[in-house]
């Protein structure tokens, strides 16, 4: 196990003899890291927290801390991150609190850029890129292939749906869609469906000109959003996007963008 005389780490972390920890990091008990995830200097760990295998956390990242949510009492919570992460400089990541569930989760193959932060209960799937100090208030949902650029913010509890792309300086007080692009100029807005996210993704030219149709319709200003999902359904070809869409909308519990 390659781990740098300098590091302080807690008898009672876990570390795989594949991992490789750097100089003046200090790892908490309760800290459980897997094979070939390498810190590269200067990290501060706290468990309880879980880490997956082949992950690469850049200097003075801060990882498993306690909430900064003031109702957070001590109670025991955790973080878990999967595999093959990138997690840059100064990225602030915070364990559960008991009114979240007690997790904060992030998946695979994602890409947390400098000065992230990832607050309390917040989920994140897998494949996701978040730009240089994107800030994610607690109970925040991004879900899988979502992409936001660099200093936005997100409201608590707030959702960004599957493929969505978010662009730089947005405010998001609101669900974000899937598959959309969403830019704040002074208000969050929907310009259209991701289209080069999608196409370099895989997805088929009519299946992304059918979710087009679908923002077009959601932002028409004659239809209300009853009226525009009426109208997705008796106009739009079903599909599992198409589908993905309409459900996002229908279980949206702070509104969304249009």
């Amino acid at each position: 196990m390659a781990i740098h005389p300098t590091a302080i780490v807690d008898p009672a972390a876990r570390i795989h003899a594949e991992a490789e920890v750097g100089p003046f990091c200090v790892i908490g008990a309760e800290v459980e890291i897997g094979a070939r995830t390498r810190l590269m200097a200067n990290l501060f760990i706290e468990g309880p927290i879980w880490i997956g295998e082949d992950n690469i956390f850049y200097p003075y990242a801060s990882v498993g801390v306690a909430s900064q949510d003031l109702k957070y009492r001590g109670e025991r919570a955790e973080t878990r991150i999967g595999s093959r992460n990138k997690i840059r400089e100064f990225v602030t990541i915070h364990r559960g609190t008991e009114g979240g569930g007690a997790l904060t989760s992030i998946g695979d193959d994602n890409l947390l850029m400098a000065y992230t932060h990832i607050a309390h209960d917040a989920r994140i799937g897998s494949h996701c890129i978040l730009g240089n100090a994107v800030t994610l208030a607690g109970h925040v949902t991004i879900e899988d292939h979502a992409t936001i650029e660099a200093f936005s913010g997100v409201h608590q509890f707030c959702r960004i749906g599957r493929h969505a792309f978010v662009g730089g300086y947005s405010v998001l007080t609101r669900d974000v869609l899937p598959f959309s692009m969403t830019v704040t100029p002074r208000e969050s807005k929907v310009y259209g469906a991701n289209k080069v996210g999608l196409k370099r993704r895989g997805f088929q030219p009519e299946t992304i000109d059918q979710l087009n149709k679908c923002f077009r319709l959601l932002a028409s200003e004659t239809l209300n959003t009853s009226q525009a999902l009426e109208q997705i359904r008796a106009e739009v070809p079903r599909g599992q996007e198409v589908d993905e869409l309409v459900e996002f909308i229908l279980s949206a519990q702070r509104g969304f963008i249009k």
